[in-house]
């Protein structure tokens, strides 16, 4: 792109992303609590007017924040875990889910039942997910293989989804002799959703290795009618601006890069405007993100589960710190707030390490084999669903 000034915000159908930041999915991660986390990070910029009126679900103003992966079959079905996970936070705005499926009809009615009800302002799939509870049933990354298949799912949920925008998350490919992202954005387009992004690795590679920028690049020459964002190693501001220049996508989707690190989405508004970039807190100051994240999460599920729940944090938030090993593993096993709060708030204060930002947080296996259906690569152009099993209920991704 050069050097010219980035966009500032991002149209994905009637909706208008200022900055054009999009908040990954994450099984257990994306709950109500940390969507409202980050979103107040992100809203702590100064955007430029129009500002949204109090419920206008058309525009994001401080990036999008995708709640996680909410498998279709199971949500039909009523299976109350997957109801609970679909839930937002009250006045929470815009609503935005991603569907994980296989199976076109249940894929179309859980999004008609979502857009009927007026549960949802935006609709992501998942076939990106490479984990493999999910790519043996041919879902998540394994799915695009089977275009065909693809092309029924994504005509279902568009076609379902009246004028709420659905979008795809997507991977290069099984693995690089298996290539899926140009056919992928194709079908995106011609069936009439409203933006793709690409988590810039094969699901061979997992999350090992480095993003392969350049494929986003491709994807975007190759996808001309939609948004184009990119997804993967934005551990910074720097990370996104240089994604953005290098590749011309018109967004930056980000994961593993906000884990313990939910300041990531003020820094992201800031650097992607121009504006000077607020330091990262110190330790004292992540210690009081930390409690208004715990604080998030026992008002949602109550004291022992919300404090169970935050347990998987702490190592995300304290990492890079010269925080000892017992303290951690006294952190990671608390059952209470008050014992949370004591430990942490004992702790003494030091100034966040520059290299913390780029420490490696949340998934990092990989390479790996992907397991797949028996034939599922011989039998790429068949558009049968692979069957009840791989629309049941799963949580991983």
């Amino acid at each position: 792109m050069g050097m010219e000034s980035l966009p500032t915000e991002l149209k994905i159908g009637r909706m208008t992303v200022s900055p054009p930041v999009v908040l990954a999915p994450m099984a257990g991660v994306t709950t109500a609590p940390y969507r409202t986390l980050c979103r107040r990070f992100g809203n702590e910029m100064p955007y430029d007017d129009p500002t949204p009126a109090p419920g206008d679900a058309t525009t994001a103003i401080g990036g999008l924040y995708v709640n996680q992966m909410i498998t279709a079959r199971a949500l039909i079905e009523g299976h109350q875990k997957m109801l609970h996970a679909a839930q937002f936070a009250e006045g929470e705005n815009p609503r935005s889910i991603q569907l994980y499926g296989t199976d076109p009809y249940w894929i179309g009615e859980a999004v008609k039942k979502l857009v009927d009800e007026g549960q949802v302002d935006h609709i992501d799939m998942n076939l990106g997910c490479p984990v493999p509870k999910v790519t043996r049933h041919g879902g998540g990354s394994a799915l695009p293989w089977h275009h065909h298949l693809l092309r029924d799912i994504v005509r279902a949920m568009v076609s379902n989804a009246g004028d709420i925008p659905v979008t795809l998350k997507f991977r290069i490919g099984i693995d690089d002799d298996h290539i899926t992202m140009l056919d992928t954005g194709k079908i995106a387009e011609d069936e009439g959703a409203a933006a793709v992004a690409l988590h810039a690795r094969t699901a061979e590679q997992a999350y090992s290795g480095t993003a392969r920028w350049e494929a986003i690049a491709e994807l975007k020459q190759h996808v001309t009618s939609i948004p184009v964002l990119g997804n993967g190693d934005i551990w910074e501001a720097s990370d996104a601006i240089a994604m953005m220049r290098e590749t011309g996508c018109d967004g930056v989707v980000v994961g593993r890069g906000c884990l313990g690190r939910p300041w990531l989405f003020r820094e992201l508004a800031q650097g992607l405007r121009g504006d000077d970039i607020t330091p990262a807190p110190s330790l004292h100051g992540v210690i009081n993100v930390m409690v208004e994240h715990l604080d998030l999460l026992t008002t949602w599920l109550g004291d022992d589960r919300g404090t169970r729940d935050f347990r998987k944090h702490t190592s995300w938030y304290l990492k890079g710190f010269p925080v000892g090993g017992a303290i951690r593993k006294e952190v990671a096993m608390m059952t209470s707030r008050e014992d949370m709060l004591g430990v942490l708030q004992a702790l003494p204060n030091e100034a966040f390490p520059p290299e913390a930002a780029r420490l490696t947080r949340g998934h990092s296996h990989g390479p790996k084999r992907v397991v797949l259906p028996h034939g599922w690569l011989e039998s790429r152009d068949d558009p049968t669903p692979p069957g009840a099993l791989a629309s049941s209920f799963v949580s991983g991704g």
